[in-house]
C-alpha cells in the first residue's frame, strides 16, 4: 500500500472553531501554550497529526500546522502556510464570512494554495443553507470557487467523519510534494530538550533530510550535524517532503547565534539575495486598498521569516487593487528565497496583507530589457523550459551544473530542458559549458578566423600558437577557451602540441624564407656535432623564421633555447652515446663529449635532452642507459 505526506494548515477568522476542529478530526490539541489555554485563542502555530486511507486505499499522511485567527497574530499565520498542499477554511456558520476570513483567504491565493476545503463550523447554531450559500459566494471568481463546503459541529459530532472523507479524497487526487534535490526546512520552532539539546521543527519541503547529514542553517551559515529525525514523535532516517519535521541539532544553540524561528536548514550552502524581484499582484477584493506607491516600505513574509523592505516599481509609479506589476524588493536583511518561490507583503502598521508576490530572479540584472525577459517567467513559475530559457538568454556563457541552483526545478528537470534547446539548435551545451547557438557562433566564427589570419601570415609555422590564440580571448574563463578549442578540433581544426591549425593546412616556406633555411641547413651540415649558437646562426628575422619553421616540421631539433642540431646530427649523437655507454656500462660527461667530438658547451644540453627523452639517466656523474629508449630520439 502506497503512502502520501502532504501538509494541511488551518485558516480563517479567530473564534471560528480551528482548532476544535482540529482535536475533533486528530485527538490532538493544537494550542499548547498556557497562555493560549487561559485566553481561548490560538495565539502562535500548533501541530497534530491526521491518518487517512484515500479512495484508492492509499496511506494519506497529513501533518497540520494549526495557526491563530486574530488580527494580531497573522504574522504568525502567514509563517504557518508558507509551504502547505492544501487549507482547511473554517467559516463560524452562525458569523458568517468575517475580515479575518477575507485576510486569510487572501494569503491563500497569494500563495498559491492548489486546494482548499471550507469547514462551515457551529452548524448546530445557524441555518446551514444561508451560511453555505453565502461562502459559495465568497468563493465564486476564485480558483476555489468549487471547492467543498462541509457543515460541521463540534458539539454533535455532526460532519467530522464526513470530513475526514472529504480531506482523503481531495489530498488523493494531488501528488505527493516534489523532491527537487534542494531540501530547505523552514524553522517554526526551536526549543532545548534536556540530555538531547536543540531540537529544530517545520515544513519539509524540496527534499528530503537524514539522520547523520551535515546541513547548513541560514541566514548565519552555521555548519551542524543531524544527530536524529522525527516527524510527530517517531523516530525516522530520513524525513521525506511534505512531512513536519523535528531535527536534533545538538552543537547548536537555541538563539541568533545559532538557530531560531525564520530561519532556512538545507544540506548545502546557498547565496542570500539582498534584493528579489517578483511579479507583485493585488487582489481585486482590496476595494478600498490604498495604492502601493513606488519606494513605499513594506514586510516581506517569505518561510517563517519577515523582513522590511523597500518596494521599487519598475514600470509604474503605484500599483492598486487588482494590478500586478514587476517590483523589486531591496530587504533589509536578505533571503535565501528561490526562483518560483512565493511570499505576502503586508504594510508597515502589520494591520494590513497589500499584496502577494512571485520571485523570478534573485541575482542581479544588466539591463531593463534582461528584467523585461526574465518577468515572463512570474507568469509560469512552474515551466522549466521557461525559465531555463530566459536564464540562458541573460548571459554569453553559462555553467549547466550551476543554472537556476536556486529555483524549485531539479538538476534532472533543468537538464532535460538544456537538452531539449541543444537539440533544437537554440543553444551549444557541452558537459560544463554552455551558451546561446548564437553567440557560441560569434565565439567559434572569431577564432577559426584568427587561425586562418595565422596561417596567411606565416605559412611556415604548423598553425597558431594556443597562448597566442588565448591572448585575444583574455575575458574567457579557461574552461570556456578549452571547450572551444575541443569544438573547433570537432570540426576542420586539429590540435598539434601547443599549436592548433586547419586540417587542410600544410607548412610551407615562403619563397623569400627559402634560402634562409638553406643557410641553416648548410651551416649545422658544416659542423653537425659542434654547431655555432642559436643567436649566432639566427641572427635576422628571416633565418629565425626559417629556423622555427625547420623545427617545427623536424628537420631541426631544439636542443635547449642556445643549442639546435639537424635531426640526423641528433639520431647519429645518440646512437655514439648508446654504443658507448652499452660497451662501458657507464660514461662521464667528458667521456662522452670525447667519444663524440664534441665541446662541453654543446655535450651538456645534448646529455640532458636524452636524459628527458628517456635514452639515459643521470646517476651521480655518470649516464647509464635506461631499461628500454627509443629507436629514433630526434624530436621537437
Amino acid at each position: 500500500m502506497t503512502e502520501k505526506h502532504f501538509i494541511l494548515a488551518t485558516a480563517g477568522h479567530v473564534d471560528h472553531g480551528k482548532s476544535a476542529l482540529v482535536k475533533a478530526l486528530t485527538g490532538t490539541d493544537p494550542d499548547r501554550l498556557p497562555e493560549e489555554k487561559a485566553r481561548g485563542i490560538t495565539i502562535d502555530l500548533g501541530f497534530a497529526e491526521l491518518n487517512l486511507v484515500g479512495p484508492g486505499h492509499e496511506k494519506l499522511h497529513v501533518g497540520i500546522v494549526d495557526v491563530p485567527g486574530h488580527e494580531d497574530f497573522v504574522r504568525n499565520m502567514v509563517a504557518g502556510v508558507g509551504s502547505i498542499d492544501l487549507a482547511l477554511l473554517a467559516v463560524a456558520a452562525d458569523d458568517g464570512w468575517m475580515p479575518q476570513t477575507e485576510e486569510h483567504f487572501q494569503i491563500l491565493l497569494f500563495l498559491g494554495v492548489k486546494q482548499i476545503i471550507v469547514a462551515l463550523t457551529k452548524s448546530d447554531l445557524a441555518n446551514i443553507a444561508n451560511a453555505a450559500a453565502q461562502v459559495r459566494e465568497k468563493l465564486n471568481g476564485t480558483p476555489f470557487a468549487n471547492a467543498p463546503i462541509v457543515p460541521t459541529s463540534i458539539r454533535n459530532g455532526e460532519g467530522i467523519e464526513k470530513l475526514k472523507l472529504t480531506l482523503a479524497s481531495e489530498f488523493a487526487k494531488l501528488s505527493p510534494p516534489r523532491d527537487i534535490g534542494k531540501p530547505r526546512l523552514f524553522v517554526d520552532r526551536a526549543f532545548t530538550l534536556r540530555g538531547i539539546g536543540t531540537v529544530v521543527t517545520g515544513t519539509l519541503t524540496g527534499g528530503r533530510l537524514q539522520r547523520g547529514q551535515n546541513v547548513v542553517i541560514h541566514p548565519r551559515n552555521v555548519a551542524a550535524r543531524i544527530r536524529s529525525v522525527q516527524s510527530h514523535g517517531r523516530d525516522l532516517e530520513t524525513a521525506q517532503p511534505g512531512m513536519r519535521t523535528a531535527i536534533n541539532l545538538p552543537e547548536v544553540s537555541v538563539g541568533p547565534a545559532g538557530t531560531q524561528r525564520g530561519d532556512v536548514i538545507t544540506c548545502r550552502r546557498f547565496e542570500r539575495s539582498p534584493t528579489l524581484d517578483v511579479l507583485l499582484t493585488r487582489s481585486a477584493r482590496l476595494r478600498r486598498a490604498v495604492p502601493i506607491k513606488s519606494g513605499a516600505s513594506a514586510y516581506v513574509h517569505h518561510g517563517t521569516t519577515r523582513t522590511l523592505a523597500k518596494v521599487i516599481l519598475a514600470e509604474t509609479d503605484s500599483l492598486a487593487a487588482s494590478e500586478s506589476a514587476v517590483a523589486q524588493l531591496r530587504l533589509n536583511a536578505p533571503l535565501l528565497a528561490f526562483v518560483g518561490d512565493r511570499l505576502i507583503v503586508r504594510d508597515t502598521s502589520e494591520q494590513h496583507t497589500i499584496a502577494g508576490g512571485v520571485v523570478f530572479n534573485v541575482g542581479d540584472f544588466q539591463s531593463n530589457q534582461e528584467r523585461a525577459l526574465v518577468a515572463s517567467r512570474a507568469v509560469a513559475p512552474d515551466d522549466v523550459d521557461l525559465a531555463v530559457w530566459t536564464e540562458v538568454s541573460r548571459a554569453s556563457f553559462f555553467d549547466p551544473s550551476q543554472l537556476l541552483e536556486r529555483s524549485r526545478f531539479s538538476a534532472a528537470e533543468i537538464a532535460r530542458a538544456l537538452h531539449r534547446l541543444s537539440k533544437h539548435s537554440e543553444i551549444f551545451l557541452r558537459q560544463n559549458v554552455g551558451a546561446k547557438m548564437l553567440v557560441w557562433r560569434d565565439f567559434r566564427e572569431r577564432a577559426a578566423k584568427l587561425i586562418d589570419t595565422a596561417h596567411q601570415t606565416h605559412p611556415e609555422r604548423r598553425g597558431l600558437e594556443l597562448s597566442e590564440l588565448r591572448a585575444e580571448f583574455t575575458s574567457t574563463s579557461p574552461t570556456v577557451f578549452e571547450t572551444l578549442i575541443d569544438d573547433l578540433c570537432q570540426g576542420q581544426f586539429m590540435r598539434a602540441g601547443s599549436t592548433i591549425a586547419k586540417r587542410s593546412h600544410s607548412a610551407s616556406l615562403p619563397p623569400d624564407l627559402k634560402p634562409a633555411a638553406n643557410r641553416l641547413r648548410a651551416a649545422l651540415a658544416e659542423k653537425p656535432f659542434d654547431p655555432p649558437g642559436r643567436k649566432e646562426l639566427a641572427k635576422d628575422p628571416h633565418e629565425r623564421q626559417a629556423l622555427r619553421f625547420l623545427i617545427h616540421q623536424r628537420e631541426i631539433t631544439e636542443i635547449s633555447s642556445e643549442i639546435v642540431l639537424l635531426r640526423e646530427s641528433v639520431d647519429q649523437i645518440s646512437a655514439t652515446v648508446s654504443d658507448f655507454i652499452r660497451a662501458n656500462g657507464s660514461a662521464t660527461a667528458s667521456q662522452l663529449r670525447e667519444t663524440v667530438g664534441t665541446s662541453r658547451r654543446v655535450i651538456i644540453p645534448i646529455l640532458e635532452y636524452l636524459d628527458r627523452i628517456g635514452v639515459t639517466q643521470r646517476i651521480g656523474d655518470v649516464r647509464r642507459l635506461r631499461e628500454s629508449s627509443p629507436a629514433s630520439v630526434a624530436r621537437s
